[in-house]
């Protein structure tokens, strides 16, 4: 249909992904969603949303047909075996050199800055990664910044800090948890789910091609803080802190590659730009919201 605009295609429909297609589809849109499986496929069009089934983990067989001329959504991370690489990312611009989209929004991690000491960060700061996950996600911003060059397609990049939101807090865990007790803990940074929708579908929409944003909503906090208020709001036991010289000894993992870095995000060109006003800008907000507390 003359006038008809290309559809969106939304790469990676989990959380984040399903919940853009639906503000997509609202707002007058016919996305496409990828997924890997059936199931997320057959759940994607039950919802009214067209889904596409593909593996990005081995090269696809065919273009993906809704890329064409339009905006991509690329929300799928880099596989985790994979050293200083995405194969992911790159068996899907492979495909798209049949089917080339107008604009690429990646979803990147502010981790790629690595640790900042605290400092707050634009982006004109260097990345300077120190954990694989972050190191992966430097590697493909090179790799879709490369390929985009080579085809004429507009990259926008959004470095984004921790993601929460119903069904996203971890409520079940805590309990489990140990923290680094509060006047040691380092400064992190986190969004609301249905904010970053909001910053994906602005990014397509007024982002100026090669545009790089910090994306969180400008109050950073710290790890203890968050899962301490968590605990509070939701009326269960904080968890127990710990010296920050105790921490590589009795924190998980996972916690302990928070603690490693400490850096505040400055948001101010994505406000400028992107003209994004948060429904939850501060994590008092943003908690009632996912726990369902007026």
């Amino acid at each position: 249909m003359p006038g008809t605009p290309p559809t969106p295609l939304v790469v990676g429909c989990g959380d984040v992904g399903t919940r853009l297609a639906h503000a997509l589809r609202v707002s007058g849109n016919r996305p496409v969603g990828l997924v890997r499986t059936q199931r997320s496929a057959d759940a994607l069009g039950r919802a009214g949303i067209a889904p596409v089934v593909a593996d990005l983990d081995r090269p696809l067989e065919e273009p993906p047909a809704a890329a064409a001329a339009g905006t991509v959504f690329y929300l799928v991370p880099p596989p985790p075996d994979a050293e200083d690489d995405d194969p992911r990312l790159r068996h899907f611009l492979a495909a798209c050199g049949e089917a080339v989209p107008r604009r690429l929004v990646y979803l990147s991690t502010s981790g790629v800055y690595g640790d900042c000491a605290g400092e707050w960060v634009d982006e004109e700061r260097a990345p300077a990664p120190r954990s694989d996950r972050a190191r992966r996600r430097l590697a493909a911003e090179a790799i879709a910044g490369e390929w985009c060059a080579r085809h004429g397609t507009e990259l926008v990049t959004l470095r984004v800090g921790g993601i929460y939101g119903p069904g996203r807090l971890p409520l079940d865990r805590l309990a489990d948890m140990t923290v680094v007790c509060p006047d040691e803990a380092p400064w992190s940074n986190r969004i609301h789910v249905d904010d970053l929708v909001g910053v994906l579908v602005a990014a397509a929409l007024r982002a100026p091609a090669g545009a790089v944003y910090n994306v969180s909503d400008g109050h950073p906090t710290t790890m203890t803080d968050y899962l301490y208020r968590i605990a509070d709001a939701a009326g269960i036991a904080r968890p127990p802190c710990v010296p920050l010289a105790d921490a590589p000894q009795r924190l998980s993992p996972g916690m302990l590659s928070f603690v490693r870095e400490s850096r505040r995000l400055d948001i101010r060109r994505m406000r400028r730009e992107l003209g994004v006003s948060l429904r939850y800008p501060t994590l008092a907000e943003g908690l009632r919201s996912s726990l369902g507390v007026r």
